[in-house]
């Protein structure tokens, strides 16, 4: 995947976010999302649970490299 803008959150907690990303050609902007950091011994990996308001989308950032974990339907 290529992500091609960011975001960052107003908290506390100073994080960025991806805000558009493209897969397979076709590009998705995200509206709301979250971040969770897991520890990997010295190595930190973000994961994002995304959503565009039609399909949720996880996401895995390890240093620079970005990988599409899922992207399913939004359940209404």
């Amino acid at each position: 995947i290529e992500v091609n803008a960011f975001y960052f959150n107003q908290g506390q907690n100073f994080k960025s976010f991806p805000r558009a990303i493209t897969v397979d050609h076709k590009r998705y902007t995200f509206q709301d999302g979250l971040q969770m950091l897991v520890q990997k011994g010295q190595e930190a990996i973000r994961f994002f649970d995304m959503t565009d308001g039609i399909t949720n989308f996880r996401l895995r950032q390890e240093q620079d490299q970005w990988f599409l974990v899922s992207q399913r339907p939004v359940l209404r």
